[in-house]
């Protein structure tokens, strides 16, 4: 069995590499997204809750439609939620798409004849659905503009 000693290591050859260090350098990936990112993933947030909000207040209470079976087109609204709050920019991109079917109902239903609550309420779902696609493809551009820069300082 051959001995331990505490002598320490002989030097490093001219011209060796140095021990890798304990943690990688930081990456674009793990660089914090700014102030305007934050905000607009803020905006995102909020405008997808008061859409949420908007749609079961108004499937269940203020202009209910049959056995308020309606309600179930809220469902979907939930799926991005984790997305947003995780900075996923292809949930921002997928959920931008997929509020087109929301600005098309609310359409339908602004034009259609409702009586009561529901036309405004229509009008209200267009609008938080227009706002909302528009802070998406703002986080998006924000996003790949801010990953150019982060790419070209590197």
């Amino acid at each position: 069995m051959p001995a331990v000693t505490d002598a320490p290591s002989p030097p490093a050859a001219a011209g060796a590499t140095p021990p890798a260090a304990p943690f990688p350098p930081a990456t674009p990936h793990d660089a914090q997204p700014g102030p305007r990112v934050q905000a607009l993933r803020a905006a995102s947030v909020l405008l997808l809750l008061a859409l949420i909000v908007l749609d079961l207040a108004w499937e269940l209470w203020l202009a209910p439609t049959g056995q308020k079976t309606l309600v179930i087109k809220v469902l979907p609204l939930l799926l991005p939620l984790a997305g947003l709050l995780k900075h996923r920019l292809y949930t921002y991109r997928w959920l931008s798409l997929m509020l087109w079917l929301y600005v098309t109902e609310g359409l339908v239903r602004a034009n259609g004849g409702e009586a009561g609550w529901g036309p405004a309420l229509a009008w209200g779902q267009v609008v938080l659905c227009t706002l909302l696609f528009t802070t998406c493809g703002l986080y998006v551009r924000a996003r790949l503009k801010a990953g150019k820069v982060l790419n070209a300082g590197t």
